[in-house]
């Protein structure tokens, strides 16, 4: 079997503190679109050859820059909030020129360096933490190699999604995005899933944030395994997640 060589992807979870805990802004995306369709999801996206070239301009020894910057322009596009400075949208202040350009950049094809140089404003390539690694399994035909960041929302903007690519939006926390999994109100794919298990038990950003600075980044590539119990998708278990097996019914969704 030829293994598909996985597209460089970046994902942001955008983080605030709520009355029920930490909560996490996921867009749900259009059900036409070919991966996820339809599953509720944290903005992101692959890394696109202008992403590549900004973090070769902005920083050069970073391994990250390029998914960095890819993850900031895939936020700003799903929700309107732009990590930059020192004017960015997003900031609580009303910024029609910030927001004409967001549809030009997702419909006309506006360039995302364009959009900056005409607002002046730098990406704050810093404002994202390195949360996790993953790889979609060699055996898929369609495979991602993203990294998902943190990032805390700013200001009192009302994020919106694009209504293009995503079709609706919301602030949740991850244990009710989990529940809503498992009881079928929305749809939520396996690595997502993961991940809103990796955001549980931390009180406020301030925690998970420190929880995560701290611990390591292992790369996750699940790998199938044939077991007693069945076929099974195991990861590394020093990636920090509480489950390392599942079963292979649960991540393809049955």
């Amino acid at each position: 079997m030829e293994v598909v060589k996985p597209y460089p992807a970046a994902t942001v979870v955008l983080l605030r503190d709520g009355p029920q805990g930490v909560e996490v802004f996921m867009v749900r995306r259009h059900h036409q679109i070919d991966f996820a369709g339809g599953a509720l999801v944290f903005p992101g996206g692959k890394v696109a050859p202008d992403d590549e070239q900004l973090a070769r301009k902005w920083a050069p020894d970073d391994p990250l820059a390029a998914f960095r910057v890819a993850a900031i322009r895939e936020l700003f596009e799903e929700s309107g909030l732009l990590l930059a400075k020192p004017r960015a949208a997003g900031n609580g202040e009303a910024d029609a020129s910030v927001d004409r350009l967001r549809t030009e950049l997702a419909q006309a094809g506006a360039s995302f360096e364009e959009l900056l140089e005409a607002v002046g404003a730098v990406l704050e390539l810093d404002a994202l933490l390195p949360f996790a690694h993953w790889i979609t399994p060699e055996m898929m035909p369609k495979r991602f190699d993203t990294h998902f960041f943190l990032a805390r929302m700013r200001g009192d903007a009302q994020l919106r999604h694009d209504g293009g690519e995503t079709v609706d939006s919301l602030w949740i926390t991850p244990g009710d995005a989990i529940v809503a999994a498992q009881d079928g109100r929305h749809t939520i794919i396996w690595p997502t899933l993961m991940n809103l298990q990796k955001l549980t038990g931390h009180p406020t950003i301030d925690s998970l944030w420190a929880a995560t600075g701290s611990a390591p980044i292992v790369t996750v590539l699940p790998r199938l395994v044939d077991t007693p119990q069945g076929k099974r998708m195991r990861i590394p278990p020093e990636a920090g997640y509480e489950h390392w097996e599942v079963d292979l019914r649960q991540v393809m969704g049955r």
